[in-house]
């Protein structure tokens, strides 16, 4: 895949099971959060939990930043970036309490050599405030190191309807006959 043009539609990121704190299926203390893309774009939506916070009530700036990295380093894998983080800044604009339901947005940016950009941010679902955002830097694995990561996780993409759910895959209803393939209604039955 490339970035010229992007994809078309809308996927969820799939993998092999593995043990990522994040995405992972196999990390039993982990998130195991659904990342989804679309043209150079990751996003998930999660409610942080009590476990993951800071002062009182509120989410913890770590555990904000983990779930930056992780869609920012997602939206890079149109450019073909399977790398590692070498530098990222958050700015956090607004407190999130746990228990809010946010969205986490991360977009693909400039890319030099192994080098590639991306920024992000998090936003209150149900009004659309920007209360984070982010950059980073990523450094992409050498040519060997990236044929290895593409076959032990065995990256897919996997259309998702409106509802973010996977596309409808039943057949579809036959269509009904046609007037002149009808056959006449019932006469009404008597009153008698």
């Amino acid at each position: 895949m490339t970035s010229e043009g992007g994809l078309a539609g809308t996927y969820r990121i799939e993998v092999e099971p593995h043990g990522c704190f994040v995405c992972g299926e196999l990390n039993t203390d982990g998130l195991r959060l659904p990342i989804y893309s679309s043209a150079d774009r990751a996003w998930t939506e999660v409610t942080i939990e009590p476990r993951f916070q800071g002062w009182a009530d509120l989410s913890h700036g770590g555990i904000l930043a983990t779930l930056l990295d992780e869609v920012m380093g997602w939206a890079l894998f149109e450019r073909d970036c399977w790398g590692v983080t070498a530098e990222m800044t958050v700015r956090y604009q607004r407190p999130v309490p746990v228990g809010k339901r946010i969205r986490v947005e991360g977009w693909a940016g400039e890319v030099r050599r192994r080098l590639f950009r991306a920024e992000g941010r998090i936003v209150d679902t149900a009004d659309g405030t920007v209360l984070c955002t982010a950059s980073a830097t990523y450094v992409g694995a050498d040519e060997a190191t990236k044929a290895a990561l593409k076959r032990r996780y065995r990256f897919r993409l996997v259309p998702v309807t409106d509802d973010g759910g996977p596309p409808d895959v039943t057949e579809p209803e036959p269509e009904p006959p046609s007037s002149a393939e009808q056959a006449p209604a019932p006469a009404p039955a008597s009153a008698s």
